[in-house]
Order: structure tokens, then sequence, then C-alpha cells
């Protein structure tokens, strides 16, 4: 009894094209996915429940949904740093923003960046 093997056929090599294709679309997809820049970062004090020595005139900024109000005084977005500079003895003397309940949190980053392009960098976020 003889055995007969098949005929050797030659080894066939994988194709390297679909690789290539998945690795492209992974690259194109993260490129695109991808954040471009540095997020941008909000430095933000909170008041504690502590007594603490206040050192001049009283600067507190109600921020309501559609309203804004310096110690009690309805103004403007854009009258606002003006009034708080001729309250603020020196740069160091914090500011307390109070928000309504309910108040986007974009209008008070808004109100924040306005007072923060005047100068007035001690902001102090409270608990309404």
């Amino acid at each position: 009894m003889s055995f007969r093997f098949a005929p050797s056929t030659p080894r066939r090599r994988p194709s390297l094209t679909p690789m290539i294709d998945v690795v492209f679309l992974l690259l194109v997809f993260f490129m695109l996915a991808a954040r471009f820049g540095q997020d941008a970062e909000i430095t933000l004090t909170t008041a504690t429940g502590g007594h603490a020595d206040w050192i001049g005139p009283p600067r507190l900024v109600d921020i309501g949904a559609d309203t804004l109000r310096l110690n009690g005084v309805s103004t403007g977005v854009d009258a606002i740093a003006p009034s708080l500079i001729r309250l603020v003895e020196i740069e160091s003397d914090p500011i307390l923003l109070r928000p309504a309940n309910g108040v986007n949190t974009q209008r008070l980053i808004d109100i924040m960046a306005v007072l923060q392009a005047e100068g007035l960098s001690n902001l102090v976020l409270v608990q309404p």
C-alpha cells in the first residue's frame, strides 16, 4: 500500500491592503476626533462659611437670569466694571458674585470675563 500525497501548492501570502485601509481609517478618525488647542481655565474662589474681616465698601454682585445688581442697585453688564472699580481700593479686594437659582452657567462665566478683563481678578462665588 502506497500513499500518495496531493501535489503541494504554493502558500498564499495574506494581502496587506485591508490592514493598511483600516490603519488609515483609524488615523483619519483620530485626527478628526482630536481636540486641538487648550481648554480654558476658570479660577474661582468659593466663599467659606467662616467669619472674615471685611475691609472697604460692600461689593456684592447679584446675577439673575436677565438682571444684574450691584449692592442691590440694578445695573447693566457694561456698567458693572466701572462701578466696581470705584469700590475697589486695592486689586486683592474680593468681589462677591451671587448667582440666583437657575442662572445659566454661561451667564456667570460671561460676567466673570467682563470683570477679569477690567483687572478685577479676586472673584468669590457665594451661594444664593
